[in-house]
């Protein structure tokens, strides 16, 4: 890993030689309180603070060794462990949950230590100490022992900034992608004020995906199930090489709908793949554009949720009539006014989402190169300068 570099103990390079878990018993949500980061909020390798919790000042108080200054690096180590972020200024003052671990680096920076524990053979470290008896758990002992490849600090400096325009678009591309649809969908909602209403059934039609992880051959299409709707492709992504109809393959700006469980929209935008049980394709009828039925399950988004969590089964979900329900659309003359708008902003969207996967492919291909030694920087450099 460390291609002939010296190493050091983890616990070496923080300060006091320490890290430290956050709140255990957060309680209730307190609107006056203080913001926790939770894993949930952790998203390649940023911090995002939609919907966060708030603790009370009190118990805050008594979680001080783990009250964020800014420029910290957390560590998920509860759950979905291994998730990193370095905390930005703006967090100042913010603390975290019991599955965060908060590490102060010292001579070292955070954004260093972020790559390394990146790094595949960290990551194979972190899932040989991994204690899964109840739950995944990292070990903060385990932690403080991992090696860390220290080449010298301006090699340090050169391969993080390598690596960090990659992450600078990817995060641009991001705000790009929110301030798209939020637009979109603003725009639509003025413009269904007084129009009309329709069921969501006559705008689109809803295909169920079917049971495609049954017997999957581990090759071929990804299989899109609720996981990579919410978290992307991962580790416990299954694949299949099965042929399946057209309207159950998935494409780059697709709609999808996972109608149970936790009730997610999402527009597609990664290869051709194959949808799974519990999600419906999304095919809007004629003369009905993407960007308007996209609007129209969001509309009855919070609603179906409710009906959802009313279920008394094991996972909530909505039937088929709940989508004869109305959901107020424009007038067709406003849909047609607004669709080149609407249609550049989804597609502007489906761009940057696109575009930020191919640059996380190129920074998952240059990390493993950087940190073994064997691709100069200067390479990667000018890889670099080609893609962002």
């Amino acid at each position: 890993m460390s291609g002939g570099w010296p190493t050091a103990s983890l616990g070496d390079l923080l300060e006091d030689g320490a890290l430290s878990y956050g709140i255990v018993q957060p309680g209730r949500d307190d609107p006056s309180g203080v913001p926790i980061v939770r894993v949930k909020d952790l998203s390649g390798g940023r911090i995002d603070g939609i919907g966060t919790l708030k603790v009370a000042r009190e118990i805050s108080e008594r979680h001080s060794r783990t009250r964020l200054r800014g420029g910290e690096l957390l560590l998920s180590v509860v759950g979905s462990v291994g998730e990193t972020a370095v905390v930005p200024p703006a967090l100042e003052g913010w603390n975290v949950a019991r599955a965060i671990a908060v590490l102060r680096p010292s001579g070292v920076s955070a954004q260093w230590l972020r790559l390394v524990f990146e790094s595949a053979k960290m990551r194979d470290y972190f899932s040989g100490v991994l204690n899964t008896t109840v739950q995944a758990t990292l070990n903060l002992a385990d932690i403080k022992r991992a090696k860390i490849p220290m080449p010298p600090a301006d090699v340090r400096t050169a391969i993080t900034d390598v690596i960090g325009a990659l992450d600078d678009k990817i995060t641009v591309n991001v705000r790009v992608v929110a301030a798209a649809d939020a637009l979109r969908l603003a725009s639509v909602t003025a413009a269904s004020v007084g129009g009309t209403v329709s069921p969501l059934s006559a705008l689109a039609r809803f295909v169920n995906g079917r049971a495609f992880t049954k017997n999957a051959t581990g090759t071929g299409r990804v299989v899109v199930r609720i996981a990579e709707l919410n978290s992307g492709v991962g580790g416990s992504t299954v694949y299949n090489d099965i042929e399946v109809v057209d309207d159950h393959l998935t494409r780059p700006g697709d709609l999808l709908f996972a109608w149970s469980g936790s009730l997610t929209v999402a527009r597609w935008y990664r290869e051709e793949a194959i949808v799974n049980q519990h999600i419906f394709k999304v095919v809007p009828e004629a003369g009905r554009p993407l960007w308007l039925v996209d609007y129209a399950v969001r509309t009855k988004l919070a609603e179906f949720k409710a009906v959802a969590a009313d279920k008394a089964t094991t996972m909530g979900h909505i039937q088929r009539h709940h989508l004869d329900e109305p959901v107020p659309v424009p007038p067709g003359e406003n849909v047609e006014v607004l669709d080149v708008a609407m249609t550049s902003l989804w597609n502007r969207a489906l761009a940057a989402e696109r575009e930020s996967l191919q640059l996380a492919r190129t920074r998952d291909e240059l990390l493993p190169l950087l940190m073994s030694g064997k691709v100069p920087v200067k390479d990667a450099e000018k890889v670099v300068e080609e893609v962002v």
